[in-house]
């Protein structure tokens, strides 16, 4: 959806504007992974004009997304909160002064584009089904939350597999 910001640009310094948009995103994809997001609010944002052909962006919106535990790789919801403040400038602002503006197309401000980078930049680095998730087996698979399964997961450690080798080199038959 395109929010167009060209009387807000043209306006006097310091007039705002408040309004509610609802986002039409349905899934998000990060480039390596794609997820659906099940709830979402409409974004609030505040337009503050700061000078002529630059306007201020507030805004915050949550968002539910299906992920994946990090562990256990059992489906989770994940809610991420998203708070941005960014300026942004008319086309006829020479770009030296401009940021990276590639959610601006012309003097319209493209809601999901802005969204999307947002949402990535608050994902988590790590989700959790619970803190104290115990993960899957590495041998069978087993999901360790529903209980113990018997494998030997005895890893050695490495910096003794030389005084092993000797052991058992020297090792009667």
């Amino acid at each position: 959806m395109l929010v167009n910001l060209t009387e807000l640009f043209a306006s006097e310094a310091g007039r705002k504007e408040k309004r509610e948009i609802s986002s039409e995103l349905e899934v998000f994809s990060n480039g390596a992974e794609t997820y659906q997001i099940l709830r979402k609010t409409p974004v609030t944002f505040l337009f503050t004009n700061l000078a002529a052909g630059k306007v201020r962006v507030e805004g915050e919106a949550e968002v539910v997304l299906e992920m994946q535990c990090s562990r256990c790789l059992k489906d989770v919801e994940q809610e991420i909160r998203i708070s941005f403040m960014l300026d942004v400038v008319s086309p006829e602002i020479p770009l030296e002064e401009a940021d990276d503006q590639t959610f601006m197309e012309g003097y319209s401000l493209n809601v999901e584009s802005l969204l999307n980078n947002e949402i990535l930049m608050s994902l988590p680095t790590k989700v959790l089904c619970r803190p104290d998730c115990k993960g899957i087996c590495r041998v069978c698979g087993k999901d360790l939350n529903l209980g113990e399964c018997g494998c030997d997961t005895f890893v050695p450690d490495p910096r003794m597999a030389a005084i092993k080798d000797i052991f058992n080199a020297n090792k009667e038959v």
